[in-house]
């Protein structure tokens, strides 16, 4: 990693579960990501809704991703099939009760 990455750019084994974040905080680099090049957010959107962040760091977070492209989205990848595999296993308990009423016959239109 460059010097400048560095100071900006971390990853430690129990903080963000290991994967990279900017120093000092819980935002990890893909986070940055996703809000600039996926929701569209300019950098300084970014800074303004992050105040933790400077300029400086969003464009290191964004420069790291681009040095680590194929390992940060395999990581997001991986989430990704966590998520849904969890959901397919654990309904919400929202689906439940829509599901009982629809079994029920839910409710009756009145007319």
């Amino acid at each position: 990693m460059e010097p400048v990455l560095v100071q900006h750019i971390v990853k430690k084994r129990g903080i963000c579960g290991g994967k990279a974040c900017v120093a000092g905080t819980r935002i990890r680099v893909q986070d940055v990501y996703v809000w600039h090049e996926l929701r569209g957010q300019s950098v300084d959107a970014i800074v303004v809704e992050f105040p933790q962040l400077n300029k400086a760091e969003v464009y290191a977070a964004l420069a790291y991703f681009w040095d680590h492209r194929e390992e940060i989205l395999k990581q997001m990848a991986d989430e990704d099939a966590l998520v849904r595999e969890i959901k397919a296993r654990t309904p919400s308990k929202l689906q439940q009760k829509s599901a009982a009423k629809d079994a029920d016959g839910g409710p009756q239109a009145s007319g």
